[in-house]
């Protein structure tokens, strides 16, 4: 870890990721808070959902952009006019024109460019991170930015907007942005090596990408994300509601808290299980990650309900980052930024939607009964890879190797190209 943080660009590259994922968490609280503070009602907390994690869906036709682009361009580019959309919400609430429809519109226009940020950084990852022994270990500080600014700030928004209100927070998320911005802005990204002859288009690019994921045993995850996510993404809207039942805003950032804190835990304890066979890994893990989140809902008093919400995803935490590491040894670098966008896309396609049954089924039911779905989720994911062969014999993160890129990839051609240039 220590050499890791020598590479001032490495280092450059994680405080901003650090700074961006706090503002996210601040941001994420206050917004959806705000909506069912508006509304009382569960079904425009789903809508919002549905609007937000719907812009997710896009992330595969971003990626022969993120792959082509200046990446620390993009960065500070996308950072930039997040700061500037946030600050619509206080000035509307100045002018006396906030409403929910206000907030619906910002908060999926937050998220499209949200799915440039993450592609970007995390194409940008290897070809910082110079030794190939290096990545699961940055990837875990990666994942630990995420985790940890979650942790930490949603829980103190959650607290602020008891206090003072949600619209005020967007102030202070303005700020962190503009301070992303200037960090990635001293980030030097060595390009890609890409092969003479690159003179494709996106289309083809775009298509080469999800060639390449299609014959690569990384689809399987799909089957297994696609169900899981949609159970998840009905969970995610009626937290508020769920939060607002047991206690206030301060409960709703708690919970927040506790699952980031899980997964913080997962995240730094990853190294230590890269060399498991993913297979089993996932059976494991996700099996108590469901029996965990049903147990949340079934004991009584918040700190219980807390505990048992951050348990449940130490494995997700612990899966995050060896799937990314298994991901980015198995792809060809100049095809990085597409595939991991397809694949982003592919694996929350099912959200937006789960999101809005959520919140209708919340108002239909009550928000205990769609928290449950969350915990079938994470044991649907232990009877499918169970099912699939592919999935249940999938090696270790540390025994695969990216292949060559594949022959017909219009990005490529027959000899390799020097690069001249750092973004």
């Amino acid at each position: 870890m220590r050499r890791l943080f020598a590479n001032g660009d490495f280092t450059r590259l994680f405080a901003g990721r650090l700074v961006t994922n706090a503002g996210d968490s601040i941001y994420g609280v206050a917004a959806m808070w705000l909506v069912f503070s508006l509304t009382g009602s569960t079904f425009y907390t789903g809508l919002a959902g549905m609007l937000t994690l719907g812009m997710q869906l896009l992330q595969a036709f971003v990626g022969p952009l993120v792959d082509r682009w200046p990446l620390r361009r993009t960065l500070v580019a996308t950072q930039a006019a997040q700061g500037v959309l946030v600050l619509a919400i206080p000035l509307a609430d100045h002018l006396g024109v906030l409403s929910v429809w206000v907030v619906l519109t910002v908060m999926p226009l937050v998220s499209l460019l949200n799915q440039f940020t993450y592609p970007a950084s995390s194409a940008a990852l290897p070809r910082i991170v110079a030794d190939p022994e290096d990545l699961t270990g940055a990837n875990s500080l990666f994942a630990m930015t995420y985790q940890g600014a979650e942790l930490v700030f949603n829980a103190a928004a959650g607290v602020l907007v008891a206090l003072v209100g949600a619209t005020a927070l967007f102030l202070v998320d303005s700020v962190t942005f503009a301070a992303a911005v200037v960090l990635f802005a001293g980030i030097r990204v060595p390009p890609a090596e890409r092969e003479a002859g690159d003179e494709a288009g996106y289309l083809a690019e775009l298509v080469a990408g999800a060639r390449f994921l299609r014959g690569s045993p990384v689809v399987w995850v799909l089957g297994a994300a696609v169900v899981a996510n949609g159970l998840l993404g009905a969970a995610w809207p009626v937290l508020p509601a769920f939060a607002a039942e047991r206690g206030d805003a301060t409960l709703y950032g708690l919970l927040l808290s506790g699952l980031a804190g899980g997964t913080l835990v997962g995240s730094l304890l990853a190294t230590r299980f890269r060399d498991v066979p993913f297979g089993r890994l996932s059976v494991i893990g996700f099996g108590l990650s469901g029996v965990a989140w049903l147990a949340a809902l079934l004991v009584p008093g918040t700190a219980a309900t807390v505990a048992l919400f951050a348990l449940a995803f130490v494995p997700v935490g612990v899966t995050n980052v060896v799937s990314m590491t298994l991901v980015q040894r198995l792809v060809p670098e100049a095809m990085l930024g597409r595939v991991l966008a397809v694949l982003g896309s592919g694996t929350t396609a099912a959200m937006p939607l789960g999101a809005f049954v959520g919140g209708v089924a919340g108002e239909a039911f009550g928000p205990v009964a769609v928290m449950y779905a969350g915990g079938v989720g994470f044991l649907w994911i232990v009877g499918y890879v169970l099912a699939v062969p592919a999935l249940r014999r999938m090696p270790a993160a540390t025994a695969v190797e990216a292949p060559d890129a594949p022959a017909d990839d219009p990005g490529t051609g027959p000899a390799p190209a020097a690069a001249t240039n750092a973004d």
